[in-house]
């Protein structure tokens, strides 16, 4: 682009060369200029007739200030009712949340009362309460109010489900400290219960399960727990006794090799000794016991596996015994 310049007839004129990028920039100048002049203007025309009450052009700032604060109330109120809507669905979602952890809770075994909110504090209490939003044009205060309520029923459903988590696991682990696991593999060969001795034919009672198996049958921990004792006994022969926690004792015995020794941690179906016929035995096999508080229980009232939960069937079956008969 060309741009002559002359100051008269016998002047020499005068001729600007401007590239693209130079008529960009000499643009965006008038522009940025403009921008700074209006901006001038403004403040020194508009705000101060504003200020002022100039009849005519304080009408007009009147009018265009309104509009702007008629479209932002507009905004906010679209926002407010949106937010409410969100706050609602929230709620809901909640009320249906705390149903089913009650539901939950249940079936884990918690009392209603344990998972309820806690209705006396130390001090006095008072004040109003709103758990809900009102129907129609909420206010900011509302939804506050609202979301302090969605907060500290989330903070107690997260409890709760804490609480539920924990008990769960203690049945979990209750579970697996219960000796509902076969030692050995297949049939017994004698119950508990009074038989004839098989040593002096009379009548004795047999204080567990005998498992008949080859010599060298892996011997496994019917539950988790800490083996007490690895130990040659004069009846017993090799044995492993293992302690699942309150007064709950399971007995290995007659074994030909011991794979544990005193003070491990074994875990259920872990491999713990090798069946043999060691100590009052008269053939191969693993003489299986269960003890509650050291009295003789039966065996085949926690192998069973009856459905019953782990605390029932241990008391159910505890029972008192007399003499070892092996």
């Amino acid at each position: 682009m060309q741009i002559m310049i002359t100051h008269g007839r016998l002047a020499k004129t005068h001729v600007l060369q401007l590239g693209r990028w130079q008529l960009l920039g000499l643009a965006l100048g008038l522009l940025a200029g403009m921008l700074v002049l209006s901006g001038v203007v403004y403040h020194l025309i508009f705000v101060k007739a504003a200020r002022e009450g100039w009849p005519v052009v304080s009408q007009v700032v009147k009018l265009v200030v309104k509009d702007e604060f008629a479209q932002r109330d507009r905004y906010m109120r679209e926002n407010l009712e949106a937010m409410a809507r969100r706050v609602g669905e929230m709620q809901a979602r909640l009320v249906q949340l705390e149903a089913m952890g009650e539901r939950v809770s249940g079936l884990a075994g918690l009392k209603p009362e344990e998972i309820k909110l806690s209705e006396k504090q130390p001090g006095g209490q008072g004040g109003p309460f709103v758990p809900m939003l009102p129907p129609e044009q909420p206010t900011v205060q509302d939804i506050l109010q609202a979301i302090d309520w969605l907060d500290e029923l989330t903070a107690h459903r997260a409890d709760v489900f804490t609480l539920i988590e924990s008990r769960l696991f203690e049945e979990q682990m209750q579970a697996l400290m219960v000796p509902s696991t076969k030692p050995v593999d297949g049939p017994t060969s004698s119950a508990f219960g009074f038989r004839s001795d098989p040593f002096t034919g009379r009548s004795a009672l047999h204080t567990g399960l005998d498992f008949p198996a080859a010599p060298g049958t892996p011997i496994k921990a019917a539950a988790g727990g800490v083996v007490i004792a690895a130990e040659h006994h004069p009846a017993y022969g090799q044995m492993i006794d293992v302690d699942h926690g309150n007064g709950l004792v399971t007995r290995y015995a007659h074994a030909s090799k011991l794979l544990v020794q005193r003070g491990d941690i074994v875990k259920r179906g872990q491999v713990i000794a090798q069946v043999g016929s060691t100590g009052r035995s008269t053939g191969p096999h693993l003489h299986f016991e269960v003890l509650m508080n050291g009295v003789h229980q039966n065996p085949a009232k926690f192998l069973a596996g009856d459905g019953r939960t782990p605390q029932r069937r241990v008391a159910g079956a505890a029972r008192t015994a007399g003499t070892h008969a092996h």
